[in-house]
């Protein structure tokens, strides 16, 4: 990778949240980047699922009060968006290629360049987790941890490349048709919010299905594609260098594909947590359910929420390692519900 420093920003203020956006020119295109909380802590990056924003992905993790003190307290939040997912988005033509998921992932290491930041937490959501999760496979050395929500690893079965493959055909003839919508819905949320003919949808899927209607089918098409033509992962996990945190919906279409992940990190530094009755949208269905293993997970790293412990975050992130204990059963909550457990140590 080359230096970053012609990048170029333009900055867009948020004022209802806050943050500013910056729109970065990347070896591979323009990315745009939301920014909260004071630069001086250290960095977490988020990188959210298809059709979806920091807004949509990850409104309801920092609107739960206590998820949120423990998370702005700790760190500066730099929101990543897949290329023409950022709120306001003009259409991407179909003409301007189509990025592969190394290319998107490289785009990270060029944002981390254009903010100065040598190392970074990760949290991602599917394809946003497969994404970041890459990121750390090739740039190690730039990654303290991961905390993945319902990830992915492997390339697309059959069924599900099929699948990508039908909504990309709608989504380039028809754009965000209702077939596309109800695709979209049945991957990020559990029925039980989805609703019925009895029972009618939540407010997150209401708030969800309006989000869709105003998206840019063409950049929706874009990042599906690059997902759709991912690689294996597998493999490259045995030499992930950071403890990893990963959440799931017990329901969710990617549940097994968790599973295998944790599997496949080094059992001494990955803890799953899986959380019944929810879909793959973990943040947005039920944030407070990752807020203990999450401050577990960070008591790591010496990080605290403020009412717990007055400690300074602006010192880097230690590399210590989690103490087995910290990741037992019990100390994760699984005594609490909707939260249930996996945790895979050595004996």
């Amino acid at each position: 990778m080359g230096e970053s420093s012609s990048s170029v920003s333009l900055d867009v203020e948020r004022i209802s949240f806050g943050g500013k956006e910056h729109y970065i020119h990347t070896h591979h295109g323009p990315v745009s980047v939301a920014v909260y909380g004071d630069h001086d802590k250290p960095a977490l990056i988020t990188y959210p699922d298809i059709t979806l924003n920091y807004m949509s992905c990850f409104q309801g993790l920092f609107f739960c009060p206590e998820a949120a003190s423990l998370l702005l307290h700790n760190f500066c939040v730099y929101h990543i968006s897949p290329p023409g997912h950022e709120l306001g988005a003009a259409p991407i033509s179909t003409n301007v290629p189509v990025l592969t998921v190394d290319e998107l992932a490289d785009q990270v290491a060029d944002v981390l360049d254009f903010f100065g930041l040598s190392s970074v937490m990760c949290m991602g959501v599917t394809a946003g987790a497969y994404i970041l999760t890459l990121f750390a496979t090739k740039y190690r050395e730039r990654v303290l941890g991961l905390i993945l929500v319902s990830p992915l690893c492997k390339a697309p079965s059959w069924t599900e490349w099929f699948y990508n493959k039908v909504m990309s055909n709608l989504l380039y003839y028809y754009g965000t048709c209702s077939m596309v919508k109800e695709h979209l819905l049945q991957r990020f949320f559990s029925k039980e919010v989805r609703g019925s003919s009895h029972v009618p949808e939540s407010d997150i899927v209401q708030a969800c299905r309006t989000l869709l209607e105003e998206k840019q089918s063409t950049n929706i098409w874009h990042f599906l594609q690059s997902i759709n033509w991912r690689h294996d992962l597998t493999e490259s996990l045995k030499q992930l260098e950071c403890r990893t945190l990963i959440f799931v919906g017990e329901n969710s279409t990617f549940h097994s594909e968790a599973v295998h992940m944790t599997s496949k990190i080094d059992r001494r530094y990955c803890a799953l947590v899986e959380v019944q009755a929810c879909g793959s949208l973990v943040t947005e269905e039920q944030p407070h359910a990752m807020l203990i293993p999450m401050e577990y997970f960070l008591m790591g790293y010496g990080l605290y929420r403020p009412s717990q412990l007055n400690l300074s975050p602006r010192s880097p992130l230690s590399p210590t390692c989690i103490s087995p204990e910290l990741l037992s059963p019990e100390s994760m909550g699984i005594k609490l519900k909707p939260i249930k457990t996996r945790i895979s140590l050595e004996v």
